[in-house]
């Protein structure tokens, strides 16, 4: 809703006429002002005085002011008043962006008002009590600066940390006072910022911003005397000097002798091999980032050096007037560790603690959380770890199978992964930085990469399950390569794009982030959606953060991006309801109680509907063409068209992500209604059935908050739409946008309350009216909600037998350089924790897992109808005679003990399976968060 009016009109013209000297209560107001207006309140002339101060314009201070009004009038207004300066700035900071008149940095905003950078983004948060406070703009805008802001003091901490490990605090006497830390440090950032601001377009990029930074170490380092290093930078260097090459600064000189020596000076690696090594950075990536980016920074800019490093005040200059042309944070700030710049520590990182052991004398342990820069380290070496056996060409089992189709797709798929990777690089340059193309290129053939082995896996699942070696149609199929490179091209993307705030769990967005590389690859969110599971499916070696971008990225699919206009699936949906004999609706809501099964493929979903489902074990025809989901399929004159397999699934996970959202929503706000939860559900789910076309252009989230203020309406529940929104921000993966900016019609858009008043209400309304009448519609079905069907491989897994036992894979989230970590580092919380493989302590602990295990055997009988002594529980064993005792299966005399050892791993394993399948049965699990 608009915000209400001003109570004093012309407060604004009359805030632009006083002068800073008016604001005493004691001097009386000019006769022309009198008459025409009420004496000045104590602040409006301060208020005047901050507008000065940040040279705005009278068209930005009137707003402002008004802005400031609307806000003062409204409920709470005691809290702004106690915060009037603060709230002066933030209202003149939101009209500046909207009106697209800054005339002040943000620093110099923040200085202004005294308030740092995070109290800021939360005073913001707090003033936004209407929806069209803050507009979408504004938003954007904020969420540049948060993250640049992360990013940056995440580097500085690491920057601050890795210089204290490279040079001795009190070098030798021999070294000049020029030299000393200070400066260096000073230099080195200001030499960062600069080269952060040239090279990058898109400054939230943590890896390649870290790269950067030790590019720039490097350099510095070779520019120092050994006498102020620590080891092994000390060796390092003195190496270089050894072999020769010359760590002279350079200087004005002619152009042979200053490539000559720019030559020398960047040929040697000794020191960024140390710089990798000691911070798990990929050589090859730095190196690139290094010849291809840094070198030609320095030379763009004019570097000149002065005893040994860069002049201060040169590389000051020139960041100043980058900076005063964004209009941003002056990160110069950070070696003065301005108050500006300072972190909220209450609510920033705190370490994690296990609870409280069964010995109260027992030491706590303390769980330190990895700084962003290790985490993403960690992130990538994971990737290369899965990477490291594959190749950028299709191996010889893919080759095989491309030569037993009955068209040899080899010839389309490398073409295609050739003219993908151009358009890639391009594109990533023009979002990154014209210098960073190559750092594109090394991406995108790791996409590649992983793209050839998870086809090769799903192949060889296809191959198992239907008994079949040709698959000439899908393996011809243009839409399927495009999405399941796409996907692995996402995979990359998102762990080297891993943002600052994903450690706290907040929803962390670059401009690489899905969907970007739908855009390149001019790719529909639809077709892309149908290759994520199996995709996840056929890679077992996917991290869990990975697992759950892609699984995040499916319901981002499934919210919003699936119903844009020129999706294919509309066209679906219309196939659908032109069916002969088929109900009218693209999903029976009479499925939705049923559990939800996981055995389709991608062939599946990509041949669907050509491919019946009831012939899938036949395999797709040998000599057929590509056809997409999204054409009209006649296969004969008389036949009538199939069921669409995506269409059906796609419809059933909706319903099931709608559910969810809904579920969670709804006892924020309405637990004292549990009755209202099926009647909201029921409007939903006939919205998205039988009013499908609502959703075109819009988000799944407008229609469940418009459908649960409908249902509030008619049954006579004082819920409003401020209180909906004001709650639905809090939810995990929410944006702003999806409430303040919905289309009304074409290129039309506004609040989610006009959005109601003019469209929803006027398609629905009979519907609506009927939830109050004696006669109500027939609820829907309550979807059965299981787990997740994406097995995370570190999750901790129940030991079967219904005991309180978990087991859990090793994790690592330290160096990987060093090996495998203590577990005690990252030991889950929980009362007891068992390594296999490292000192334990005292026995008693194992004589407590004993018992735990032993008093699990009897918690469970099963029906006697042989016997009436209950049978023990399964137990988890390691079993050395070769008899399971699980099934009372026994191993042959003749069998080998690796025949035995493994027949005992595959009975272990279905147990485990059929266990995990029954508590998903049985076991409803909230959305992710």
């Amino acid at each position: 809703m608009p915000p209400k009016p001003p109570r004093r009109g012309g407060a604004a013209a009359r805030s632009q006429r006083a002068s800073p000297e008016s604001g005493s209560s004691s001097a009386p107001p000019p006769p022309a002002a009198a008459a025409a207006a009420p004496r000045l309140e104590i602040g409006e002339s301060d208020f005047v005085v901050l507008c000065d101060v940040l040279k705005v314009s009278n068209n930005v201070k009137e707003k402002a002011w008004k802005t400031y009004e609307s806000l003062s009038s409204v409920d709470g207004s005691l809290a702004y008043n106690k915060k009037k300066k603060e709230t002066w700035g933030v209202c003149i900071f939101i009209v500046a962006i909207d009106l697209d008149e800054m005339t002040f940095t943000f620093t110099e905003l923040l200085k202004s008002i005294s308030i740092s950078v995070c109290m800021f983004f939360q005073f913001l948060k707090e003033v936004d009590v209407n929806m069209d406070t803050v507009s979408t703009k504004v938003d954007s805008t904020v969420s540049r600066l948060k993250k640049k802001y992360d990013v940056l003091l995440a580097l500085y901490h690491k920057f601050e940390r890795t210089c204290g490990l490279i040079y001795v605090e009190q070098p030798s006497s021999e070294i000049s006072a020029e030299l000393s830390s200070v400066l260096v440090l000073k230099n080195y950032w200001i030499t960062f910022l600069l080269a952060k601001g040239k090279v990058l377009q898109m400054e939230d990029d943590l890896v390649i911003s870290f790269q950067l930074l030790l590019c720039v170490l490097d350099y510095f380092i070779k520019l120092s005397p050994p006498a102020m290093l620590k080891e092994p930078y000390k060796s390092a260097v003195s190496a270089v000097t050894v072999n020769g090459s010359s760590r002279t600064p350079r200087r004005g000189q002619n152009r042979t002798t200053h490539i000559s020596k720019q030559i020398r000076i960047d040929t040697d690696t000794k020191v960024i091999e140390v710089l990798c090594k000691e911070h798990d950075c990929n050589l090859d990536e730095v190196k690139n980032v290094y010849f291809t980016s840094f070198i030609p920074f320095l030379n763009s800019v004019g570097v000149v050096a002065s005893n040994g490093l860069p002049e201060f005040e040169v590389l000051s200059k020139q960041y100043e007037e980058l900076y005063l042309k964004n209009k941003d944070i002056d990160a110069r700030l950070f070696l003065d560790h301005d108050e500006t710049l300072q972190p909220d520590l209450t609510a920033g990182l705190q370490l994690e603690r296990t609870p409280q052991k069964n010995s109260p004398e027992e030491e706590l342990n303390i769980i330190l959380p990895q700084t962003p820069v290790r985490a993403a380290m960690n992130t990538i070496q994971q990737l290369m770890m899965i990477l490291n056996s594959a190749t950028d060409k299709p191996s010889d089992t893919l080759i095989s199978y491309f030569n037993n189709c009955t068209v040899n797709p080899k010839e389309s798929i490398l073409k295609r992964v050739e003219s993908l990777g151009h358009v890639f690089k391009k594109k990533f340059a023009e979002a990154v930085g014209q210098g960073c193309a190559e750092i594109g290129s090394q991406r995108y053939k790791l996409g590649v990469r992983l793209y050839y082995r998870v086809m090769e896996s799903m192949l060889k699942s296809e191959e198992e399950r239907l008994s079949v070696h040709n698959f000439s149609k899908l393996l011809n199929d243009n839409i399927f390569h495009t999405s399941l490179l796409a996907c692995a091209v996402e995979v990359v993307m998102a762990t080297y794009g891993r943002n600052v705030s994903q450690n706290d769990g907040a929803s962390a967005e670059t401009d690489l982030s899905f969907p970007w590389i739908l855009n390149v690859f001019d790719l529909k969110a639809f077709d892309f959606y149908k290759v994520i599971e199996s995709f996840i499916k056929a890679e077992p070696s996917l991290t869990r953060d990975m697992i759950k971008h892609l699984e995040r990225c499916e319901h981002r699919i499934m919210e919003s991006l699936a119903w844009q206009s020129d999706s294919p699936l509309f066209d679906l949906i219309k196939q659908s309801k032109e069916r002969e004999g088929q109900a009218d609706q693209p999903e029976p809501a009479s499925t939705l109680n049923l559990p939800l099964q996981h055995n389709h493929t991608a062939a599946d979903l990509y041949l669907s509907p050509v491919r019946s489902p009831k012939k899938k074990a036949s395999g797709p025809p040998l000599n057929a063409t590509s056809t997409p989901d999204a054409q009209v399929t006649v296969t004969s004159q008389t036949q009538k068209p199939q069921k669409s397999t995506s269409l059906s699934l796609f419809y059933k996970k909706v319903y099931r992500l709608a559910y969810l959202r809904l579920h969670t929503l709804f006892y924020r706000l309405l637990s004292d209604h549990p009755d209202l939860e099926p009647l909201i559900w029921t409007l939903f789910q006939h919205t998205l059935q039988n009013e499908y076309e609502l959703m075109r252009d819009r988000h799944l989230d407008q229609i469940m908050m418009c459908s649960m203020y409908a249902i509030c309406k008619v049954k006579n529940v004082d819920l409003r739409f401020k209180i909906i929104v004001s709650a639905y921000k809090e939810l995990p993966n929410t944006n702003q946008e999806t409430f303040k900016r919905v289309l009304i019609r074409e290129e039309q858009y506004d609040s989610i309350i006009v959005f109601y008043n003019l469209v929803f209400m006027q398609k629905l309304k009979t519907n609506i009216l009927q939830y109050a009448s004696n006669r109500p519609p027939t609820l829907s079905p309550i979807p059965h909600i299981p787990r997740s069907p994406y097995q995370f491989s570190n999750s901790p897994r129940r030991v079967p037998a219904g005991n309180n036992i978990y087991i859990s894979p090793l994790k690592s989230p330290y160096k990987f350089s060093d090996g495998f970590q203590s577990p005690t580092k990252m030991t889950p919380r929980s009362r007891i924790l068992v390594s296999i493989g490292e000192s334990f302590g005292t026995s008693e602990k194992f004589q407590k897992i004993n018992q735990m295990v032993c008093n699990s055997d009897c918690q469970l009988k099963r029906s006697a109808e042989v016997s009436t002594a209950p049978k023990p529980l399964k137990r988890l064993r390691f079993d050395i005679e070769g008899q399971d005792e699980a099934d009372g299966s026994k191993h042959l005399p003749q069998e080998s003990k690796f025949q035995q050892k493994l027949a005992e791993m595959t009975s272990t394993r279905t147990r485990m399976q059929k266990q995990k399948l029954n508590d998903g049965n049985d076991t409803s699990a909230s959305e992710e968060k």
